[in-house]
């Protein structure tokens, strides 16, 4: 069935569509994946808490109702919502510029942030707005994703090696004052942290099934209650309150609104960015089903805006937990919930066991995370087949790493709307001719073989027209008319391309038509669209060109011509 086929209820709940469907066999892959998901998501979740400056435990929380809320909403299957390390920095940045990291009032505005950016993604969905998504370039993202990976890295330097380093979004000054401090490393911490790093990537590479974060999490709570290393100094998560917290609809009487909006904005796009990106991936993998992209948002700004009254902080697709959820075979999102349960019977039952768990564990875990983040091969990919691309990574990337987290994404957006603009302002424009023994018309520049007609040229407009690209497009052909070296009598504009045209296009299109008829030429259109065809009529630009000067393609409007005789293209070769 299409989905446009489907009723309003399941279209906006998609369980109640799959959910007729559902088989026992179904459930089996289900549990098996929201099993091995939960186990992984269990450790790293109290670690995206704590390198968001929340205490551990605020990650487990994240980790129940906004995915249940998301299993009932949410059009992908496979998909591993949760907290993700990119969204916790983010929120560490943003609101750890305000109040003290960790402090009551640091709970409350994190919050309260994780309302706004649920209403923000709500909105986006309630009104289709999740076409704005694609004005975030991949590479833009590829730098951002890079440099972040690094500062998520640096940013646990203090808890790795029992220091107490500064906070800072400038990951120069964290490392200025980690190589002043090294000779005051508290070894039984670094030897702790150090060795759960190591442990982590060997287990991965010898057999990935294998739960490691989980087992390093058992093992050094073990160690830490057996042999008191609470007591020579390694830092312990501590106290966590038992039980689950009621609800509480967060604050925004004195939400610092204008402040925060940037950190607001960027974790609402970027993690439903991060989260469509792999749900579409997940798609082309299982194919039996869709993902709307604006449910998507629907799902995951409701998803923040429920858990935010459930104490959650924001979350979003998952890269690592998608992969497990995907490779165990989940076929629909009852994995989620099996995964939300198993969390929450570790918040009810096993808190008591969280005080022992030491901190450069959940340090460690978050720097074995960093390698995946940082997109070497997209660099590379980039540098091979499009070098401005390339430079757009990588000024975002330094950006990112020079000036901070949200400034260093705002660069790269505003470099990429940079690139759309002037690339739309520019658009391509070609001199077409005949291929020898065809009927097909192509660029000169690509095929100088191709045939002109001696008194004629053919222009391809490749864009629509609007008020930006106009001053180009007629500065383009006075350029090929000189290029050609004919003395024209007639010029066929090929508007194939042209999908749309301004008021602006229209005005120009009349002065130039006028233009080219007081210097006895004639105007020549072919291949125009019918909605573009409705404006000519309504506008009376058809009546200024001559409703005859219009045919269905290049070929008819040639074979219209008196002049029949073609002669080889000499067209000087374009530089730019």
């Amino acid at each position: 069935m299409k989905y446009s086929d489907k009723s309003l209820l399941d279209r906006y709940i998609p369980i109640t569509d799959w959910s007729k469907d559902y088989q026992f066999s179904y459930f089996k892959k289900d549990l098996r994946a929201g099993l091995t998901v939960g186990i992984l998501l269990i450790p790293q979740s109290m670690a995206y808490a704590m390198l968001a400056g929340l205490p551990p435990v605020y990650g487990l929380y994240a980790s129940i109702v906004p995915l249940l809320i998301y299993a009932i909403f949410g059009t992908s299957r496979q998909l591993g919502v949760g907290p993700v390390a990119i969204v916790s920095i983010l929120v560490a940045t943003g609101v750890g510029n305000i109040v003290e990291t960790g402090s009551t009032r640091y709970i409350q505005l994190v919050l309260a942030l994780t309302l706004l950016v649920g209403i923000t993604q709500f909105l986006m969905g309630v009104f289709r707005l999740g076409f704005l998504m694609n004005f975030i370039s991949k590479p833009v993202l590829s730098g951002f994703t890079s440099a972040a990976a690094f500062i998520i890295g640096f940013s646990q330097a203090g808890n790795l090696f029992g220091l107490d380093l500064v906070r800072s979004k400038y990951i120069y000054s964290v490392i200025a004052d980690l190589i002043s401090h090294l000779a005051h490393i508290h070894w039984p911490t670094f030897i702790i942290g150090a060795s759960t790093i190591v442990f982590i990537l060997v287990l991965k590479k010898w057999n990935p099934s294998i739960p490691a974060q989980l087992i390093a999490v058992i093992v050094s709570i073990f160690l830490v209650w057996a042999f008191q290393l609470d007591q020579i100094g390694v830092e312990t998560v501590g106290s966590v309150e038992k039980g689950y917290p009621a609800p509480v609809l967060p604050n925004l009487s004195e939400f610092p609104f204008w402040e925060l909006l940037p950190t607001v904005l960027a974790i609402a796009f970027l993690s439903y960015t991060q989260s469509i990106a792999l749900a579409k991936a997940m798609v082309r993998r299982n194919p039996d089903y869709k993902v709307d992209s604006n449910q998507e948002l629907f799902s995951i700004g409701l998803s923040n805006m429920v858990g935010s009254v459930f104490h959650a902080f924001p979350v979003a697709g998952s890269f690592s937990r998608t992969a497990v959820n995907d490779q165990n075979k989940a076929q629909t999102s009852i994995s989620l919930l099996i995964s939300a349960l198993l969390v929450l019977l570790t918040v009810l039952l096993l808190t008591p066991l969280i005080y022992y768990l030491p901190q450069t564990v959940l340090a460690a875990i978050i720097i074995t995370a960093v390698p995946s983040l940082v997109e070497v091969g997209e660099a590379k990919f980039l540098w091979k087949i499009r070098k401005r691309e390339f430079i757009l990574m990588m000024i975002t990337f330094l950006a990112t790493l020079a000036l901070g987290i949200l400034e260093g994404i705002g660069i790269g957006v505003l470099i990429s709307l940079g690139i759309v603009i002037h690339r739309s302002s520019y658009p391509n424009i070609v001199m077409l001719g005949r291929l020898p023994d065809t009927e097909h018309y192509r660029d000169l520049e690509r095929h100088p073989e191709g045939l002109t007609q001696t008194n004629t040229i053919i222009v391809r407009i490749d864009a629509s027209l609007y008020f930006a690209n106009i001053p180009y497009m007629k500065e383009k052909l006075e350029q090929l008319e000189i290029e050609s070296g004919k003395n024209l009598e007639q010029v066929i504009i090929d508007a194939i391309g042209i999908n749309k045209v301004d008021s602006s296009a229209l005005h120009a299109l009349k002065e130039l038509t006028e233009e080219y008829n007081n210097r006895d030429i004639d105007v020549i259109f072919a291949g125009v669209k019918g909605p573009v065809r409705d404006l000519f009529k309504r506008s009376g630009l058809e009546n200024i060109i001559g409703p005859e000067q219009f045919y269905l393609n290049i070929n008819r409007a040639v074979d219209s011509l008196k002049d029949e005789e073609e002669e080889p293209s000499h067209l000087v070769e374009d530089q730019e």
